[in-house]
């Protein structure tokens, strides 16, 4: 464990603290109350300080965020602004979850620089965890913010370390107005992300307001220090990690009896006069009912495995209260509470630009969404998400983008909860047949199934239940099924596996890594290089021109010439920045060795193409955002010779306008043939400088970026480009489609491959007039009168064939053979298609008493059977019959009773299958 990282802090002995055990848990603390015995941390304590609040100043929480932020400023912190709730600068995870997460990877390995040190924030986080707590344990957010100070010390520069923060918290309770004998620091060892330290938790009245976290260890397998099950070693560099809850610090400075009470008060309020719920706090017997179930609802956390309703009778039995009174009040008032906190969750989701969809962020998102609509159903209210969130927004005009954003935002709730209503119309039935068929085998629906259905189609468990029991069958589900839901996709994929499968990579690691050049002379193709390393129809040199694959842009192709040999480079792929050029070698022999001087010769068409469609992808992007909104977000692409494609998050398709003002104003940028502009950027200085719309096309690797700026788009990226938009030449927007629910795909192309699609198009236009021997500027008229035209030849063409299908049924009833009361049809043709055989059918079966087989020789053989019901009820079955039709030539095919189709591909066993076919009948009816 950590306990020697606790033995420096000197804080607590210098200013009167005694370090204790809890009688209760046993955990350790630091207090200046002699005659405490507990720790403070709930169920060991209840709340105290519901109606007496912690602080001297009731505040709201842009008063408390203030209040805090001006403490660090005041005492020589930096106050920097906050980041996204969703982290683009991480391929980890999707949600920003803590302050700390604003600087991981890069920051707190010391990669690179902190944007200021020390540093003081108030940064929204997204915790989707305990989402089935949210509500019911009057202190559970998926939202909140991050109040922090953060310090970064390294090697001969620390600037304060455990005790300076630890005196830093105290004096801000203290100012604050907190009762400084009613604080308690609790040993707390913290291990996380790959890093660990010590940490103490802040405990004042039995709530933690804020978690001081020293983090100076990261994970190894030769590590010394056991923490949680894992081993650590020393870092090089140490990091003050804290974290404040703003809303928690409100809460405690009002003493309501929820958190949602402090918060959202505006917001509840409403919400429950829609509900038409009376949620009168100035009601003493009511308020002391909440302050009575808040003070013991530490116990209801339904994040793990725990059942609510024994969680429940141990709160009523705990404040002396009927469960089934206590249940009667909570339960309307949690989803209350829950709504209100989902909504804000919403308001920064969308208002930070995730699209709902079924994948990474935009799951979580989805999956909020529709827990919301669900628990507002519940309560009767019928109101658009987006007039709740509108009412967050007019409540936080310290983020006035969100007032922005609204718009698109109002746009996606409403289409995701059209959605919502048609997910549960067609998945009842869904989710009935499961049901069935896990009791059919004497089995409940597992758990994994309905986590399954709620991934796959997004039917709800509670809907679920509902529907299972309408087929009498009984469907369970935890408590924390929307939170296990959460977990499952709250982390990324997505890290980059360069190296991964190449069977050299042990020749790789002895080598330097390659110059790169194609940055430095983009218009350069010829060079000369020294081989490092070649081995099977590998080369490695020690400088290159060749662009390897990456970004989503294909590799340079060439030739490389040694001495007299010449060799055609048909990949190149880059290892941990050393390039390896992958060589033909059908029909030849590796003549290079080690220390050869060769020439590179680069394809200069086909990479002037990547150039071309990799600007014309910044190019569009841009234009995109433009006509279509802030929260535009590349998804993907791809650059080829012939053409590029680019996928956007978008919550729904693209119109022909909308495509027709991207490619104009792609082409306005062209035109006014701007320099592409390039710059080398500390990480840090240019996420501050440009934000995280930088990683667009994905999160490079290492200190300093490469800057890319077409017009107004501006992102980290390593591609080839042209040396201005005019360069780039036409750009033409080819086809778009949606691939995925919340992802747009453009496909289009740049210079001369646009030329050349726009030509093509031409041609077939042409082609097309020449046809029909019109002029191009009339064809769409021309088709539109054809095909209306084509219409009603068809319909006149169905209406010959119904009449004549009449005329031959006449004939065959007439020629039919009689067996008793029945009339049997047999009939053999050529060229009948199938329907021309099923259209006789249904004629024939309007005698009860016929049977039919016609068959027919057209591309193999078509069969077809009818019999009438009262030929059923003697027996027949025409499924039986186009069984044995179908069998005899070499098919297969079957039905209804009534009418059956088959047929199989030889020919030369029809006359066996009217045989046979026949004989089936005979036989059933003089049975």
């Amino acid at each position: 464990m950590l306990d020697e990282e606790y033995e420096d802090i000197t804080y607590f002995k210098e200013n009167g603290f005694y370090e204790k055990e809890c009688s209760k848990c046993g955990k350790t603390y630091w207090t200046r109350d002699s005659e405490r015995e507990t720790c403070g941390d709930p169920p060991c304590d209840h709340y105290t300080f519901i109606g007496k609040p912690i602080f001297t100043k009731p505040m709201d929480l842009a008063e408390m965020r203030e209040y805090f932020l001006n403490f660090f400023e005041q005492r020589g912190h930096t106050r920097i602004d906050r980041y996204p709730v969703v982290a683009r600068w991480r391929d980890d995870i999707y949600l920003t979850i803590a302050s700390i997460a604003d600087f991981q990877p890069n920051v707190t390995s010391g990669l690179v620089p902190p944007p200021a040190n020390p540093l003081t924030i108030s940064q929204p986080c997204i915790r989707l965890n305990d989402l089935d707590s949210v509500g019911r344990t009057g202190r559970h957010l998926t939202t909140f913010e991050m109040m922090a100070h953060h310090v970064f010390n390294s090697k001969g520069k620390e600037i304060y370390w455990k005790d300076k923060t630890i005196e830093l918290c105290d004096e801000l309770l203290t100012e604050l107005g907190a009762d400084a004998a009613e604080v308690t620091y609790i040993k707390s060892p913290w291990a996380g992300g790959g890093n660990a330290g010590a940490s103490v938790e802040v405990m004042v009245g039995g709530l933690e307001l804020a978690t001081l976290v020293f983090m100076n260890l990261k994970e190894s397998k030769n590590g010394t220090i056991d923490v949680k099950g894992k081993m650590y070693e020393k870092m090089d560099n140490y990091i003050v990690d804290t974290g404040y809850g703003l809303e928690r610090f409100v809460w405690a400075s009002q003493g309501t009896p929820t958190i949602y009470d402090a918060v959202f008060p505006t917001i509840v309020q409403q919400l429950t006069n829609l509900a038409g719920i009376d949620h009168e706090l100035n009601d003493p017997k009511y308020a002391q009912i909440f302050a009575n179930n808040a003070q013991f609802a530490g116990i209801m956390d339904v994040s793990g495995s725990a059942n609510l309703a024994e969680l429940r009778k141990q709160v009523a039995d705990s404040i002396g209260m009927d469960v089934d009174e206590l249940s009667r009040i909570m339960d309307p008032m949690e989803k209350i509470f829950a709504i209100a906190d989902h909504t804000r969750c919403l308001t920064f989701m969308l208002g930070d630009g995730i699209i709902p969809s079924n994948v990474k962020s935009g799951y979580l998102a989805r999956l909020v969404i529709r827990r919301t609509i669900r628990m507002l159903t519940d309560l009767g209210v019928d109101v658009p998400l987006s007039e709740i969130v509108a009412l967050h927004i007019d409540n936080m005009p310290e983020y006035p983008e969100f007032e922005d954003n609204f718009k698109v935002t109002e746009e996606i709730l409403a289409l995701e909860e059209e959605k919502y209503r048609q997910t549960i119309e067609r998945g009842r039935k869904i989710i009935q047949k499961e049901a069935v068929r896990y009791q059919e085998k004497g089995e409940k629906l597992p758990l994994e199934k309905l986590m399954e259905i709620y991934d796959s189609h997004g039917i709800p468990p509670e809907i679920s239940k509902e529907a299972a029991k309408e087929v009498g069958v009984d469907v369970e589900f935890p408590d924390n099924f929307y939170s296990l839901v959460a977990d499952m996709h709250s982390e990324s994929g997505d890290k980059d596996e360069a190296a991964s499968g190449f069977k050299y990579t042990e020749k790789l690691e002895r080598l330097p890594l390659t110059k790169r050049f194609y940055y430095d002379e983009p218009e350069r193709m010829e060079f000369e290089a020294v081989v490092l390393d070649a081995f099977d129809d590998y080369v490695v040199l020690d400088n290159t021109y060749f662009y390897p694959e990456g970004g989503g842009q294909e590799a340079d192709r060439g030739m490389l010439m040694a001495g007299t040999f010449v060799y055609d480079v048909i990949d190149v792929q880059m290892y941990n920045g050393i390039v390896v050029h992958k060589l033909n070698m059908v029909d030849k022999e590796l003549l290079i060795n080690r220390g050869d001087m060769v020439i590179g010769q680069v394809d200069k068409k086909r990479r002037m193409a990547h150039s071309r469609h990799h600007t014309a992808t910044h190019i569009i992007n841009d234009a995109a955002r433009k006509v279509l909104g802030n929260h535009i977000w590349q998804a993907g692409a791809q650059k080829t010779e012939s053409r590029a494609r680019l996928d956007i998050s978008h919550y729904k398709h693209i119109t022909q306008e909308e495509l027709n003002e991207i490619e104009m104003i792609a082409n306005k940028t062209v035109m006014e043939n701007k320099k592409v502009q390039f710059e080398n950027m500390d990480r840090t200085e240019a996420e501050q400088k440009y934000g995280f719309g930088l990683y667009q096309g994905g999160i490079p690797p290492g200190k300093v970026l490469r800057i890319v700026k077409v017009g107004s788009d501006i992102e980290a990226c390593g591609g080839t480009h042209c040396l201005s938009t005019g360069v780039v030449g036409p750009i033409k927007i080819l086809k778009t489609e949606r691939i995925q629910d919340g992802v747009e795909r453009l496909e289009y192309a740049a210079g001369e491959a646009a030329v050349a699609a726009m030509q093509e198009t031409e041609s077939l236009l042409r082609d097309s007039s020449e046809i029909l021997s019109i002029q191009p500027e009339i064809l769409p008229v021309t088709v539109e009168r054809f095909f209306e035209e084509w219409k009603e030849l068809q319909k006149e063409n169905e209406k010959l064939k119904e009449e004549l299908a009449g005329a031959r049924t006449i004939k065959m009833m007439q020629d039919a053979e009689k067996i008793d009361d029945f009339s049997i049809v047999v009939s053999v043709t050529k060229g009948d298609g199938i329907d021309s055989l099923r259209m006789a059918a249904v004629e024939i079966l309007k005698n009860e008493n016929a049977v039919a087989i016609l068959l027919s020789e057209s591309d193999g053989v078509k069969a077809v059977a009818a019999a009438g019901k009262n030929a059923i009820a003697k027996g027949i079955k025409a499924g039986d019959l186009v069984k044995i039709m179908s069998q005899a030539v070499g098919g297969g095919g079957g039905g209804k009773p009534d009418l059956a189709m088959g047929g199989g591909p030889d020919a030369s066993g029809i006359e066996k299958a009217k045989t046979e076919a026949l004989s089936k009948i005979k036989e059933t009816l003089s049975s």
